[in-house]
Formats: structure tokens, C-alpha cells, sequence
């Protein structure tokens, strides 16, 4: 139904929730992530009672409003088009179905690691993971810090996240690689963090969008990596932060029966949901999570959160647990053997 529609019914998710003090302690929450991620799941649970997270989440996500608002001779210094515009400052440059992606501005870093790899050779051949970090150090200092601060707690409650995803994997499925989402995302160094902002749309703009188009603010699309971690959205009139009074608004699933489902969270908790590298090294087991983001009908307000990509290492092998094939992992670009390097140039065709 049109987002026009007065009478449009949105569905609203049950979000399976985690307590960061369970996760810590070790308590086995399999159950909880066969709910969130089996093959009835959302593809998407929450984390409650993380420290820090409400500090942290105030402290980076009117920096995405302050950079997407500088002049733009400025922003353009910190556009790096080697990298597939992967690191630093991009906009304009993603396609959904087919369109340029106008409403979305990204700035792109390594909360880990400001040097990923020393070799230059290295991070010549592999742009997309293996470029140090580009900071606004000049013009807008604060963020580097607030930066890695997020996406680092970020990261650090995956982890536990994803000791709980083995535990469920390795039940249904003995042949999988011990504690493999695990060891994926802790001895990879190519964790990206993505500070979005949605611009606001006009009037025109805002009364046209519909869910069922898989349009929105954000196209219908997986993640390639093997856990997405996300900060709840702020929204922003004029730089001032604003409630969103849209209840329509918001991250949405495409669900198993192709329903859009409205998924929502707290400021004070973290969600995660699943990519594809994790769906393709669980031979489908854990299903990566199809999702949009759609904007407020009132216009003239903008968006920010943060999101941060768990992912294997560029030269990582995209290996499917013995007994499974290609064909279980069901996943699109995706051939046996191939790096995880190789399987993201595939993906990024289809956006650049």
C-alpha cells in the first residue's frame, strides 16, 4: 500500500533482545538466536544494558548532520574515489535499481585499525579494505574520536553476538567450523564503520516513496559482510535534534512471506543482523537479512546513524562447510573458492 495511504497498516516486528550482562557471562541464549536468525527469523535482534552506548551514540551522530552540512569544496578533500569512495566521504556515487542514490551521504572508516595493512603494494591491489583511514582532523576534529569509540563497542558486542551464532551453527550444522563467525570478524582487520546521513526530502519526494516499491530512502539490499551492527537513528531539523513523528519511518525487513516489517529499537540498544559472508560460511544456516530504510513523510528532516560492517579479511577464502554447496548458501554473485575480496567486487558492481 502507497505511503500515501491514510489507512496503510505497517507491521510492526517483535525484535528478539539480547542482555549484554547474558552475553558477557556466557549463558546460552541459543534458543534466542534460532528466534532472531532460524529460518522464521527477523534477521535482526537488539543488545540492551551496553555501557556507554546513550554517551557514545550522542557524541557521533550530530558529527553525520555537522560533516554532511559542510561546504563542499571541503567535504571533496576527503573523497577518495581509489577506494571505490570505501574510505572517507561519499555521495552520489551508490545505484539502487538503477537510480543514483542522492538522499544518502556516508563517511567511511576503520574503527579498529587506522592502518590496516602497512604493505603500499598491499593496499593498492586491495582498495576497498586496505587503505589507512581518512580523518577530518581539520575541519571537523572531534569525529575521529567519537568515530572509534562507537564502532569499537560496536564491535565488541558482535563478538559476543557471534559466540552465541556458533553455538546455534554448530547444533544444526556439526561440519561447520568451530566458533567460525567468531574468529571471522576477531582476526579480520577489515571492519568498516559507515556514519550515514540521510538528507531530508522535499515535499514531492516524501509524498511519492512507497515500501512495497523496494524503494525507500535506502534501497532494498543485504550486506555483504558477516554481521552488520547498528546505533538507533537521530533525526535532525535545521541541526537541531528532533523526535521523528512519522511512526511510518524507519528501518524496515522484507520478511520471509515478502512482507515489509518495521523494525524497531531503543537509543540504548545496538541491533544486529545478518550479512552474507555469514550465510554463505553457515551453508545458509544464518540468513542475511534483506532490509530499507524509509524516510519521514514531513520534510525537512534528515536521518543519522552508524553502522558498522563485521567482515572477513580481504584474502580470506569464502570456504562453505563440507556436505554444503553453493546451491544451500543460495547466495548471489557467490562461486565456490572465491576470496572475500573477489565476492565484494561482485557485489560492489551492482552499486557502483
Amino acid at each position: 500500500m502507497s505511503a500515501n495511504s491514510s489507512s496503510e497498516t505497517i507491521e510492526i516486528a517483535k525484535v528478539v533482545n539480547l542482555d549484554y550482562n547474558d552475553l558477557v557471562n556466557d549463558v546460552d541464549l541459543t534458543d534466542k538466536i534460532a528466534e532472531a536468525y532460524g529460518p522464521e527469523g527477523l534477521g535482526l535482534l537488539t543488545v540492551s544494558n551496553v555501557p556507554n552506548v546513550l554517551e557514545y551514540r550522542q557524541a557521533i551522530l550530530p558529527l553525520a548532520y555537522k560533516f554532511a552540512n559542510l561546504p563542499e569544496e571541503v567535504k571533496n578533500k576527503y573523497v577518495h574515489e581509489q577506494s571505490n569512495f570505501s574510505f572517507g566521504w561519499s555521495h552520489g556515487k551508490e545505484k539502487f535499481n538503477g537510480k543514483t542514490d542522492v538522499f544518502k551521504g556516508s563517511y567511511y572508516a576503520n574503527p579498529e585499525v587506522d592502518v590496516p595493512v602497512e604493505d603500499k603494494e598491499t593496499q593498492e591491489k586491495y582498495p576497498f579494505y586496505c587503505t589507512p583511514n581518512i580523518w577530518p582532523r581539520e575541519d571537523l576534529p572531534e569525529m575521529e574520536t567519537a568515530f572509534k569509540n562507537m564502532g569499537q563497542l560496536v564491535v565488541a558486542v558482535g563478538l559476543l553476538v557471534a559466540k552465541q551464532c556458533d553455538r546455534y551453527v554448530q547444533k544444526h550444522c556439526p561440519t561447520c567450523a568451530p566458533n567460525m563467525l567468531y574468529n571471522t570478524i576477531s582476526e579480520s582487520k577489515n571492519t568498516k564503520s559507515r556514519l550515514l546521513y540521510y538528507y531530508p526530502r522535499s515535499d514531492e519526494d516524501a509524498k511519492e516513496e512507497e515500501v512495497e516499491s523496494d524503494d525507500g530512502w535506502c534501497g532494498l539490499h543485504l550486506d555483504h559482510g558477516s554481521l552488520t551492527g547498528l546505533t538507533a537513528a537521530m533525526y535532525f531539523r535545521d541541526g537541531k535534534i528532533v523526535e521523528n513523528d512519522d511512526p511510518k519511518a524507519g528501518l524496515y525487513i522484507k520478511g520471509r512471506r515478502g512482507n515489509y516489517i518495521k523494525a524497531g529499537y531503543k537509543p540504548d540498544q545496538l541491533a544486529y543482523q545478518i550479512g552474507e559472508s555469514a550465510q554463505i560460511q553457515s551453508g545458509g544456516l544464518l540468513q542475511a537479512t534483506p532490509h530499507l530504510v524509509r524516510g519521514p513523510r514531513t520534510p525537512g528532516i534528515g536521518r543519522a546513524t552508524l553502522a558498522n560492517f563485521m567482515q572477513p579479511k580481504h584474502s580470506d577464502k569464502m570456504d562453505i562447510p563440507p556436505g554444503k554447496t553453493a546451491k544451500d548458501c543460495n547466495v548471489k554473485h557467490f562461486e565456490e573458492g572465491m576470496t572475500f575480496h573477489e565476492f565484494s567486487e561482485k557485489k560492489f558492481s551492482e552499486y557502483y
